[in-house]
């Protein structure tokens, strides 16, 4: 596995370079640099500060546009699942940084491999658009898809849950569950060919169509 510490510039360099792809490997070695969670969180909250209130708006508004094009009634029904994806957890991000909650948190990062493999997929996964119809160049930007994985980085390896939200509905009446300590869901394992899929990094783990 390439080692992508080794990629990139300095921190300040990373924000002011002209090159995407630069800026985002080297903020993917950052990450990969990480050995404990609370050195994850501290780094992801670090690269979250970069992004300023408008990058949020304009994030934001591809998530409004992304939902609108989902039928409805699933569209009411997930929209506070992918509200609460991003920002739910971008204000958690935020409110554990200032809380000084990180420099607590010594354990290790679970399943390594795991996360190295996530770190890895980063400077490509950042790069793929799905809609390559979509007339708002604000919208088509690397460096917003890596606010997405960023959140996602956190929520995976620093809070250890699902990349999306206990309870978040799936075609088919399916949802994202708890059971005690362990989380489960039924794509955990559907996107095993999509190789910048968060499932394919997600600790939950995979429910058969029996179990629904």
């Amino acid at each position: 596995m390439p080692d992508i510490r080794k990629a990139g510039t300095a921190g300040a360099a990373r924000n002011e370079t002209s090159d995407p792809g630069m800026a985002i490997r080297d903020t993917a070695g950052r990450l990969q640099s990480a050995q404990t969670r609370g050195e994850l969180g501290s780094i992801v909250a670090q690269e979250i500060y970069v992004y300023s209130l408008f990058d949020l708006q304009i994030i934001g508004g591809r998530l409004n546009s992304d939902i609108e094009k989902l039928p409805s009634p699933y569209r009411e029904a997930i929209r506070p699942y992918f509200r609460e994806q991003l920002f739910g957890k971008h204000h958690r991000l935020i409110t554990m940084e200032r809380s000084g909650a990180f420099g607590r948190m010594g354990d290790p990062i679970r399943d390594r491999e795991t996360f190295e493999k996530f770190c890895a997929m980063l400077p490509d996964g950042c790069f793929v658009w799905e809609d390559t119809g979509e007339r708002n160049p604000y919208f088509q930007n690397p460096r917003n898809r890596m606010f997405y994985y960023l959140i996602a980085a956190f929520t995976m390896f620093v809070l250890e849950e699902p990349g999306h939200p206990v309870g978040m509905p799936f075609p088919g009446g399916f949802t994202v569950e708890q059971r005690g300590r362990e989380y489960y869901c039924l794509i955990r394992d559907k996107e095993k060919d999509v190789f910048y899929s968060i499932c394919n990094f997600c600790p939950a783990l995979q429910t058969d169509d029996a179990e629904k």
